[in-house]
């Protein structure tokens, strides 16, 4: 709270009997907004005044014939007859506004509410701090499979998603070097929960009992909080499944230590694990594969030994770089096809429509006659002049059993990155291989692409032909020889370093992405949704 006071317009640093009416009077007119309101089980101690007050910001000034004050430095007011008409003219004021004003004081009382919630989880987090069995439990399953080692800079720990996996990991280990901590589920979202609730849960205690630096809570001046020097290992690996669940939880372990343990991210002492989410398996090799896109690379590659092209001799460079553009052709067409007919974008990239094309009625003109020959009769085209921008937007209106679909083509659409680099991909792909369609042949089979969002695709049968992929639905399928050649080999795995290049971004991230708040997430999702890749639902 901030309260400035004042007495004949001298101020009062101390406050005095001026301040204690009005908070009184404060006190006694929200206890009746109060009254009407069901208080959380967890305010067994209901609402102080100091909850009533958190975030206020008020001025108190009063004219008193012959002020009294009190302390050395006169900077309190001690008449005691002020307090009395404070209290009763404030308290009369607030109760007839509150009275007017039944929403401004439900918004009040709900504010107070979660202050007194955040008080008495403070201050049970201190009770639980200052337990000597704090930390201390080692009972619950899946604990800390220590090292021998004990020097810091040569230790590992690996924070490892589900027991299954961990156990895997205990046996597959270096036991010299490397620690396990298996987590059963999904930790707490501390971007959510109170520190009492954080402090409770044992997979959070059980991180923090391992890591040894103890956790920072900056609840008083006297919090002994975190101490870097005690970390027992220089390497903190997270290692989840390579799928979306696995992504979850390593996004919750990082909130936990961006939030409470920022030191070991700032050290460079934080990782995360590169397990892998395919086995190809080709005659008697095995090839592991981190992700998608490593995927496509490899089958690209075996596609590239296989394929013939009729009429066209490309060397295998030239095949590999045929089906990268392919595959942008068909990721950049799927962009588009969220917000715009197939048949539409197909007309509208045969015909090469450009942005200058829409200044001239009579160049529109002829564009629309054509959509119209390349569209069917489900189809409206027609066109209109745009006053603001200067130009002619063109329709194309699908007709629909309860409406129509109308799809835009206008300088937005046509400028955009995607159409003009789907323009761009129509013309060094067509370089490469010609007019379609056009045959290709790869173990003694025949395929014909007859348009440029089927070429990739046909290249990738042909990478796949002979090869057997599985893909990992946990890190607990792998056998111990599996997870430590892939996932934990110092000479063999992939780690990826977490650092923090932005500290003001990083935290309006994790705010928005995991915080308590439905509207922030919900605006940020709405924006960046049409860019989003490989969804996984």
């Amino acid at each position: 709270e901030v309260i400035e006071s004042f007495v004949n317009n001298v101020k009062t640093v101390e406050g005095g009997t001026h301040v204690a009416g009005f908070r009184s009077a404060l006190t006694r007119a929200m206890n009746k907004t109060l009254s009407t309101m069901r208080l959380p089980k967890e305010l067994k101690g209901g609402i102080k005044g100091e909850d009533l007050r958190e975030g206020l910001t008020a001025v108190i000034s009063v004219k008193v014939p012959e002020p009294q004050f009190e302390g050395q430095t006169k900077a309190k007011l001690g008449n005691q007859e002020v307090k009395k008409v404070v209290e009763t003219v404030v308290g009369d004021y607030l109760l007839e506004y509150f009275e007017k004003n039944k929403e401004i004081a439900v918004k009040i009382a709900e504010k107070a509410i979660e202050a007194a919630v955040a008080r008495e989880a403070a201050r049970k987090a201190k009770e639980i701090s200052r337990r000597k069995s704090f930390l201390e439990d080692t009972s619950l399953p899946g604990k800390l499979a220590d090292c021998s080692e004990t020097d810091p800079e040569k230790c590992e720990l690996f924070i490892v998603e589900g027991e299954s996996a961990g156990g895997s990991a205990k046996q597959g280990r270096d036991r010299r070097t490397q620690a396990i901590l298996p987590l059963k589920g999904k930790i707490l979202n501390v971007e959510k929960a109170r520190i009492d609730k954080i402090l409770s849960n044992d997979e959070i205690r059980s991180i923090i009992n391992a890591i040894g630096t103890g956790i920072g809570l900056g609840l008083d001046e006297g919090d002994e909080g975190f101490d870097i020097n005690k970390l027992r290992y220089h390497k903190i690996i997270l290692m989840a499944d390579a799928d979306v669940d696995g992504s979850h939880i390593t996004t919750l372990l990082l909130t936990l230590f961006y939030r409470y343990f920022p030191q070991i991210i700032e050290n460079g002492f934080l990782y995360i694990a590169q397990p892998p989410l395919y086995k190809l398996k080709k005659g008697r090799s095995e090839i592991y594969v981190k992700d998608d896109e490593e995927l496509s690379r490899i089958v690209i590659d075996f596609a590239s030994d296989e394929i013939k092209f009729e009429n066209v001799d490309l060397t295998k460079l030239q095949i590999k770089e045929l089906a990268k553009l392919g595959k942008e052709y068909s990721d950049l067409k799927k962009s588009l096809l969220k917000r715009k007919d197939k048949k539409v974008v197909d007309a509208v990239l045969d015909l090469k429509i450009k942005d200058d094309d829409l200044s001239q009625e009579s160049t529109v003109s002829q564009i629309v006659e054509k959509l119209k020959e390349k569209l069917d009769d489900n189809y409206e085209v027609y066109y209109e002049y745009d006053p603001i921008e200067g130009e002619y937007d063109i329709y194309c209106e699908r007709k629909e059993r309860f409406g129509k679909i109308t799809n835009k083509i206008d300088s937005t659409f046509l400028t955009s990155y995607a159409y003009r680099r789907l323009l761009e991909l129509q013309r060094e792909i067509l370089s490469i291989i010609g007019d379609l369609p056009i045959k290709l042949t790869y173990k003694n089979k025949e395929a014909v692409v007859y348009d440029l969002d089927s070429l990739y695709e046909t290249i990738w049968e042909a990478g796949i032909q002979g090869v057997e992929i599985q893909r990992y639905k946990g890190l607990g399928e792998m056998n111990p020889e599996q997870l430590w050649e892939t996932t934990m080999n110092p000479k063999t795995r992939r780690l990826m370093q977490v650092t923090l290049e932005d500290a003001a971004l990083a935290d309006e991230v994790f705010s928005i992405l995991m915080g308590d708040k439905v509207e922030p997430r919900k605006e940020f999702i709405m924006k960046y949704a049409k860019e989003v890749k490989n969804l996984d639902v």
